[in-house]
């Protein structure tokens, strides 16, 4: 079983979202990578966001993405 993947867009940052990547890179069963550029700028400029597994998880606040996210890779079969 492959390690679901999250991927982080640099832009987004500024949401808040730099100090969730950097908890969830501490989960070994994760793989976490940052871009320069997820091509989502219109999402990436509203409010914080990643990719889980290739589809968007947005959500008003850094700490509900992070709770988003879980949730995302709890669901994955």
């Amino acid at each position: 079983m492959s390690k679901p993947l999250i991927e982080f867009c640099n832009g987004n940052m500024h949401h808040g979202t730099e100090l969730i990547m950097k908890q969830l890179e501490q989960d070994e069963q994760l793989k976490v990578i940052e871009y320069g550029c997820l091509g989502n700028c219109g999402e990436c400029y509203l409010k914080p966001f990643a990719l889980v597994d290739g589809s968007i998880i947005a959500a008003d606040s850094a700490e509900d993405l992070k709770h988003r996210i879980r949730e995302a890779i709890s669901i994955k079969p």
